[in-house]
């Protein structure tokens, strides 16, 4: 049976807005100096790692959750994550007092699944990927009727990371350009969705690892693929985007304007750049807009905005990358 492509529109991202009113930081911007020198162009930073949960996954999780009718938030609900997707949810159900389980893979960092526990969800980790604790949650919600609140692919998920695109096109209306991190999709989609619904000429692109990229394999592909998950850096834009996506395969398809791959080193530099230059501490997901600046991988033609969109690093590496270090490409 083919998959059923969904879609999130302004709309939908708005109604998201209200609904999350008071649940969520609207996060600073500020111009980056040293970028905009280097670049030519006028390069702003969005601190969504200023975010409560240290991420902009909050924004989707409390969107989802506030969407629950008051049956469903009585059973609780599951999800599989790399990390900040799993502490949002957790956070969200826990000010709404309900029952939230996290299912994650053997590659989730130590100080990400010690934040999670904090919050008071029950962890699951359950074998090397992503797609291994997706099998746990499939189970959870067919043996114990939990609620699926997937990390990407869910139409409130999307809309909700999408408040974060108007909060850009409200602090740079005249942005030429978005930088974007890429995983699953759920931040491109909304954000894209949003941006290019106040100002269709804007381009919005997506920044990835080179390690285990799975949409951009799936967008060279044409469908939804697997790839093989990789120790990488960027450790939250790891895992597939599922094989049955509905939705954020067809958005990014449609609506990001390129995608862009890191090597490791290169994810390294924009996190020692964010803490030289920036003096703002981010993980490797949150760091490669600037990586890709560094890089030269991004030609930018006007007013530049890169999202950092997490902090959640484990700092003892964080203080290895700032030292200059080398860093092996977390293959152990």
């Amino acid at each position: 049976m083919p998959v059923i492509e969904m879609t999130v529109e302004l709309q939908h991202i708005r109604a998201a807005r209200e609904r999350i009113a008071g649940k969520v930081e609207r996060t600073p911007i500020v111009l980056s100096q040293s970028l905009s020198d280097r670049t030519g162009r006028p390069v702003h930073l969005k601190l969504e790692h200023h975010q409560t949960t240290g991420a902009f996954k909050l924004r989707g999780a409390s969107n989802a959750i506030a969407a629950l009718s008051a049956e469903e938030k009585s059973r609780g609900v599951v999800a599989a994550s790399t990390g900040n997707h799993g502490r949002a949810l957790a956070h969200a159900a826990k000010l709404e007092g309900i029952r939230a389980v996290i299912c994650m893979s053997r590659l989730v960092p130590e100080n990400k699944l010690d934040a999670i526990r904090r919050l008071g969800a029950d962890i699951r980790i359950v074998g090397n990927s992503q797609d291994d604790a997706q099998q746990e949650v499939d189970r959870l919600g067919a043996d114990e009727g939990l609620v699926m609140l997937p990390p990407f692919d869910h139409p409130d998920i999307v809309a909700g990371q999408g408040t974060l695109g108007l909060e850009i096109m409200e602090q740079v209306p005249n942005a030429a350009s978005v930088l974007v991190p890429l995983s699953g999709g759920g931040l491109a989609a909304g954000v894209a969705a949003a941006v290019k619904g106040v100002s269709p000429r804007t381009k919005v692109i997506g920044i990835s690892m080179a390690r285990g990229a799975a949409m951009k394999a799936s967008l060279d592909a044409g469908r939804p693929v697997q790839v093989e998950e990789l120790p990488t850096l960027a450790d939250s834009l790891g895992g597939g985007i599922g094989l049955d996506n509905r939705l954020t395969f067809a958005m990014c398809r449609d609506l990001l304007d390129d995608v862009v791959l890191l090597a490791e080193d290169e994810i390294a530099a924009g996190i020692r750049h964010a803490y030289e230059e920036e003096r703002e501490i981010v993980e490797g997901a949150g760091a490669v807009g600037i990586g890709a600046l560094l890089a030269g991988k991004v030609k930018v033609s006007g007013p530049t905005v890169l999202i950092l969109s997490g902090k959640n690093i484990d700092m003892d590496l964080h203080r290895r990358i700032v030292c200059g270090q080398t860093i092996a490409e977390r293959a152990a």
